[in-house]
């Protein structure tokens, strides 16, 4: 196991949390990627499933945890979206037929 592998991964873990509570906060994507979101989840796969055939060691849990909090961060992106759209549909001015 490598340290410098475990203190990056742990350094990127604990961005996640702050991530998560700030879409819960605010609740708007404004400022999100959902091809950002995803590429991290690949990379983070990508990690697990090097640790699973080429190097096991504890690391692979750091992987995890990180693959779930992104994941989390990706749905709240998700439902985030969903209320922007609801938000703008009701800013917009009702047009009345003649």
């Amino acid at each position: 196991m490598s340290i410098f592998e475990a203190l990056m991964m742990l350094g990127f873990g604990l961005a996640w949390p702050c991530n998560i509570y700030k879409s819960i906060k605010t609740k708007t994507a404004a400022g999100k990627s959902f091809a950002f979101m995803i590429t991290i989840e690949l990379a983070y796969l990508c990690g697990v499933i090097h640790k699973v055939f080429y190097n096991y060691d504890a690391v692979i849990w750091l992987y995890v945890a990180n693959f779930v909090m992104v994941f989390i961060d990706l749905m709240l992106m998700i439902r985030n979206r969903k209320l922007d759209l609801a938000r703008a549909q009701k800013k917009q001015p009702r047009v009345q037929e003649a």
